[in-house]
């Protein structure tokens, strides 16, 4: 199976500079992961990126919010356990599982739940809740950042609750997705190593995996947009700096 790993995760674990594993790679030909399709791995064009990248100075100034939205998956397992041939009627129009997900711009801690839709006032809860879960970290949420659908512009349950919470809410340019490019990448992420994994045989096998996964996330895995460090390193730093 692949992993779609790269240099810093590869690094981390044989115990080689990122730098090493990737002129490895580089002379091996292998493409960026930017460069692959998330699911089968192969090589794709490369997508527009922004050439102006930001990083917020401390934990909180910034979060990234989004909704990655993903096929439930019918008991006995979906189309890769049996093959899109192999799939019977019934097992169409499951709907789907609405994944809310939140990545500190400084730290890259991430906080993730499941639901049933999008609409305002489940993201108002999942704000609430994500929130919470910053501050257990000991970070205060100043600033959020979303995309422009209804569900973060104009519900007023939304808004009402970022109020509440005392945080300022920012919306990225119409058409630039990029600008809200951490969590569009967490959302990458999620799907290569958490959701599209491995083959589950239910819904409830591949939700039950989520929390884990974001404990690795954060706890244990490299990132290379903050220099092979873990977001718990980050948060353990800035820590340390402002006290």
């Amino acid at each position: 199976m692949l992993s779609r790993r790269g240099p810093v995760w590869i690094g981390y674990h044989l115990g080689l500079p990122a730098s090493t594993v990737g002129r490895v790679l580089a002379r091996h030909h292998v493409p960026l992961l930017r460069e692959c399709d998330p699911l089968t791995g192969q090589l794709i064009r490369a997508s527009r990126r922004s050439a102006n990248r930001y990083e917020h100075p401390y934990p909180g100034s910034l979060v990234h919010i989004d909704v990655k939205k993903l096929g439930r998956i019918p008991d006995g397992g979906g189309w890769k356990a049996h093959g899109r041939a192999a799939r019977s009627g019934e097992k169409h129009g499951l709907g789907y599982d609405y994944v809310h997900a939140a990545i500190d711009d400084h730290s890259r801690l991430a906080y993730a739940e499941i639901h049933d839709d999008e609409r305002g006032t489940t993201c108002a809860g999942f704000l609430t809740r994500a929130t919470a879960f910053y501050a257990t970290h000991g970070i205060r949420v100043e600033r959020v950042i979303s995309d422009n659908a209804k569900n973060y512009r104009i519900s007023r349950d939304f808004r009402a609750t970022a109020a509440d919470l005392g945080i300022t809410l920012k919306f990225i340019r119409p058409h630039c997705p990029w600008t809200n490019g951490k969590v569009e990448r967490l959302n990458r992420t999620l799907a290569t190593e958490w959701a599209y994994s491995r083959v589950f045989t239910t819904n409830t096998e591949r939700a039950n995996l989520l929390p884990t996964w974001l404990e690795h996330y954060n706890l244990e895995r490299p990132h290379l947009g903050i220099g092979g460090q873990r977001p718990i390193d980050r948060i353990n730093n800035a820590t340390s700096q402002y006290t």
